[in-house]
């Protein structure tokens, strides 16, 4: 998941916030070339079906690693297997100065009736934002990248972050909760940027 901006933003235009924001050239850099390592809208894993981790191992481990770098160097705060073209069962999200989470196999063992609608973006869809509409609390169970146990209450911007990054996990994007005048205003918005990169090419 990537921090939410203005509607229909372009790549540029997200780059120009980041600038204004303080962000140095080195860093652009840097995301634009963890962005390549990310699949993208179209790419058939992002709606394949995950497999359960079952063993444990330093892959798992590396794998892991790997996202939590690749999502950082992305100015993401959650990223899902599947997004880098692997189809287990395992996503990390990092909210705010916290320290990331590693979330393998989770599921969500209940969310509030209470529920609102939100602006998300996603790394797998550039600079697309749509509103979707979420439970606020939710308590989610799974286990951490050493295998063991572990349950997770989570409110406001963390459930959301867990929620959307579970969606991947079951081919689920956020263009398929939008509602369906922002799911034809973002499609459209990806068709023109692929006409553009075709163009430019």
């Amino acid at each position: 998941m990537s921090p939410t901006s203005d509607s229909h933003n372009r790549p540029a235009d997200a780059e120009k916030k980041l600038e204004e924001a303080g962000v140095s050239s080195e860093d652009l850099a840097v995301r634009r070339a963890a962005l390549t390592q990310v699949r993208q809208f179209g790419d058939p894993v992002l709606r394949s079906d995950t497999r359960p981790i079952e063993v444990f191992d330093e892959n798992v481990k590396a794998q892991a690693e790997r996202m939590i770098r690749l999502m950082d160097e992305a100015f993401g705060i959650g990223l899902a297997a599947p997004q880098i073209g692997v189809s287990n069962r395992l996503l990390v999200y990092r909210v705010g100065d916290t320290p990331p989470v590693v979330l393998a196999n989770p599921e969500i063992e209940w969310s509030s009736e209470d529920s609102e609608s939100f602006e998300e973006g996603c790394l797998s869809l550039a600079n697309v934002q749509v509103d979707v509409d979420r439970p606020i609390h939710v308590r989610v169970t799974g286990q951490d990248a050493a295998g063991d146990r572990v349950r997770i209450e989570a409110s406001g911007l963390n459930a959301r972050v867990i929620q959307h990054e579970m969606d991947h996990l079951d081919g689920i994007l956020i263009l398929d909760r939008a509602s369906k005048d922002q799911r034809k205003a973002a499609l459209r918005g990806l068709r023109e940027a692929e006409d553009q990169v075709g163009y430019a090419a």
